[in-house]
């Protein structure tokens, strides 16, 4: 899995005065939030895949350390790929469930899960703060219909979830690894389409976007060469932006500097003979 736990910060802690509080140095190997995420759920239970992501080791905000800490334990989940999960228990409902991969700080998530309660969001991630930033939303804004995953996204996949189970998958501005050596590490390819569309159900949505444009392209490629998959634009090609996909600060300065964002809509079919998922 990630590498993504975070390194202790060293401290000042030479008090000037009887009674100085002192805060607490964790030791090593010591948990950052020990409620909260683990930093490798999955550990060394399964073969190290080639990685889609790129951990991000930023900074987490007090707030976010506060959400981490009390929230985990009710709306956060650790793939560690050990059990089949119920998604109706998860929610507490048996609503509709789309899973979001990568979810960076989690407004657009947030927004989406407010325009639309009747829809479940799994929105599953590696970056801390972000977990802990959408986690805050999710509170302030009274969105029970979000849970937050932390881990691999493949494992999840493969591991713990149930046949059919997901009624949509939304991938929204992937890591395109730009370098040609690195574009085995891109997530939308033959395999993972086939262990997603055995995930869906017929009729679920495929819901990609990005703004480079040679990953767009081979998206496109890879969607409508897939057996398990049709696109929802008559003629093919890509889909204009929907409207329940929010334009977030970040495609926007995007778009001001001339990038191109392409979305793309594909449906499950249904069931048919599928290409191994390996």
């Amino acid at each position: 899995m990630s590498d993504f736990h975070h390194t202790p910060e060293a401290e000042d802690a030479s008090p000037h005065a009887a009674g100085t509080s002192l805060r607490h140095v964790r030791a090593k190997g010591e948990p950052r939030f020990p409620d909260g995420p683990k930093a490798d759920p999955a550990g060394s239970h399964f073969e190290r895949r080639i990685r889609s992501f790129q951990p991000r080791r930023s900074r987490v905000t007090t707030g976010q350390a506060d959400a981490l800490q009390r929230l985990w334990p009710v709306w956060g989940l650790d793939i560690d790929g050990q059990r089949l999960i119920d998604l109706a228990e998860l929610f507490g409902n048996d609503r509709p469930v789309v899973l979001e991969i990568g979810f960076g700080m989690g407004e657009a998530t947030a927004r989406m899960a407010a325009d639309d309660p009747g829809t479940n969001i799994l929105a599953v991630d590696v970056h801390t703060p972000g977990q802990g930033n959408l986690l805050g939303l999710a509170e302030r804004k009274g969105l029970s219909n979000i849970r937050v995953g932390n881990g691999d996204a493949i494992i999840l996949l493969r591991e713990m979830l149930a046949p059919d189970s997901l009624d949509g998958l939304r991938v929204y501005f992937p890591d395109p690894w730009p370098k040609k050596r690195h574009h085995k590490r891109r997530l939308i390819q033959p395999e993972f389409l086939s262990l997603a569309a055995a995930r869906l159900a017929p009729g679920a949505v495929v819901h990609c976007a990005t703004d480079w444009e040679p990953y767009a392209e081979q998206m496109l490629e890879v969607l409508t060469a897939h057996p398990g998959f049709e696109n929802t634009v008559p003629g093919g090609g890509f889909a204009p932006r929907p409207e329940h996909r929010p334009l977030t600060r970040f495609e926007g300065q995007g778009l001001d500097k001339g990038h191109v964002v392409n979305d793309l809509l594909f449906r499950r079919v249904q069931h048919k003979e599928l290409p191994p998922t390996g």
